[in-house]
């Protein structure tokens, strides 16, 4: 069985129909989303406590450009050392 994708709007707009008011079960039917899923996405988009903005889709995001950051900075340290010696 092939999974179905779903993009970022999709999904937000989800958790912002559960915040309103509409219950899990009836999105699940109407979209056909399960529920299981729905309650995941709420968790990913739902701001962390004490943080108003941030959430953990947020913070996976600044992990994975950090590790980029530092992939890059050891890169060009590595290209000094070859580049100083001549």
């Amino acid at each position: 069985m092939k999974q179905k994708r779903y993009n970022q709007e999709f999904k937000e707009t989800i958790v912002e129909l559960y915040r309103t008011g509409t219950p899990a079960n009836q999105l699940a039917s109407e979209y056909g989303v399960t529920e299981v899923t729905i309650y995941k996405w709420i968790k990913v988009h739902s701001p962390i406590e004490g943080e108003e903005s941030l959430t953990p889709a947020d913070i996976s995001a600044i992990q994975k450009e950090n590790l980029r950051l530092k992939q890059e900075v050891e890169i060009f340290k590595k290209a000094m050392t070859i580049f100083a010696k001549k």
